[in-house]
């Protein structure tokens, strides 16, 4: 059974910069900005990787209701992990552009 801490603050990315805030909706694990994301998580929100490596957005999948999941690879480690894309977000959204300027189907 996996264990899901809900972590929902605003982080600066160590990536582009940018300051993230948090999703009025659910937790937000990457910049929207640039679509990076920190190796932080072993179980969702539980901050207990020694890695700490930058994972960058590789590819992303549509399901059929239309949700699009993003598929992420770190830099250090080699480490492969996922998340929901937030590009309906009404506050922050995904960049949906560079969304559709990875790979499909990773």
């Amino acid at each position: 059974m996996r264990k899901f801490t809900h972590i929902n603050d605003s982080f600066n990315c160590e990536n582009c910069g940018k300051l993230v805030p948090p999703r009025s909706t659910s937790c937000r694990n990457h910049c929207p900005f640039c679509l990076t994301s920190k190796h932080v998580d072993i179980n969702p929100g539980d901050r207990a990787n020694p890695c700490k490596g930058i994972m960058d957005a590789i590819g992303y999948e549509t399901n059929s209701s239309n949700q699009i999941t993003l598929y992420f690879l770190c830099r250090i480690c080699g480490g492969k992990g996922r998340n929901i894309a937030a590009h309906q977000d009404p506050d922050t959204p995904d960049d949906y552009d560079k969304i559709l300027s990875l790979k499909p189907g990773v």
